[in-house]
């Protein structure tokens, strides 16, 4: 893969969910290419953790991205204290899997909250001064659960469904404008959020994931970062991912009776066990 660093140097890039994971991952390779950086998380100590890894000039600021007054708050601050960003990447997001049955309203609402409201706050927030400007680009971080339904995912999948819906009207409006806009759907990646899910999938989500390839933060950020430069709009790291898409946006929805399968089987798997 051919280098992009001198695409991103000097240039004023804002990361949301910047502390941790895909998000910490860009951030670090992004400094590394000499970018200037904001990173906009919840918790101080992470994003304060995060910064003493960076070289070059990295502003933190603590923000809920689900309230849309904090995230334009800390969008005026950095537009009057650094500038117009030159890039937005949305990769705050928290994931939550259970049996649709089990999981409480509360969790279908902290997903859409969070992963769609979210990147709708943050977009609405720094549009205005980029249209103005009339250059910029937009990057929104889905997940392959945002173009497939994944047993366990009722409430993370229709959010991440929901970012996609969004990015894809939203390349539409802005190219003309002189904005661009990529989605990314990343498969597994090895995180900290991923660790967390790990402790609530059901059986059967579990057993797919073990048929599934597991990525890096940094082959995830490797890849978005390519590909932005690039200038593509769908951003599918790994092979897995899109190989995914093609079985299920090329082959006429040929992924389903696949995944039926492999979840038959694990349900008998976990039937055979319980009955010793």
């Amino acid at each position: 893969m051919e280098s992009y660093r001198d695409y991103y140097r000097h240039k004023l890039i804002l990361i949301t969910g910047g502390s941790s994971g895909i998000g910490k991952a860009l951030a670090l390779k992004l400094d590394q290419a000499g970018a200037k950086l904001v990173l906009v998380a919840r918790r101080m100590e992470l994003l304060l953790a995060t910064q003493s890894l960076m070289r070059g000039p990295c502003r933190v600021i603590a923000a809920d991205v689900s309230d849309a007054l904090q995230v334009a708050k800390a969008i005026n601050e950095v537009e009057k204290d650094l500038g117009v960003p030159d890039i937005i990447i949305n990769s705050a997001g928290v994931a939550h899997p259970g049996y649709v049955q089990e999981l409480p309203l509360s969790v279908f609402r902290e997903m859409m909250e969070i992963n769609y409201f979210g990147t709708v706050n943050t977009v609405k927030a720094a549009l205005p001064s980029m249209l103005a400007r009339q250059s910029g680009w937009i990057v929104n971080i889905s997940s392959v659960a945002g173009f497939i339904g994944v047993f366990g995912y009722t409430a993370y999948g229709a959010s991440k469904f929901a970012v996609r819906g969004f990015s894809d009207a939203l390349r539409a409006e802005l190219k003309p404008l002189g904005i661009g806009v990529s989605i990314v759907f990343p498969p597994d990646t090895d995180t900290p959020q991923l660790t967390y899910e790990n402790t609530l999938k059901p059986p059967e989500t579990k057993a797919l994931a073990g048929n599934a390839g597991l990525l890096s933060p940094e082959e995830v950020a490797e890849e978005i970062l390519f590909s932005v430069k690039k200038r593509r709009y769908l951003i599918l790291p790994g092979r897995e991912a899109k190989l995914l898409y093609v079985l299920n946006h090329l082959l006429g929805g040929a992924i389903y009776p696949i995944m039926d399968l492999l979840i038959h089987r694990a349900r008998r798997k976990l039937q055979h066990i319980k009955g010793g």
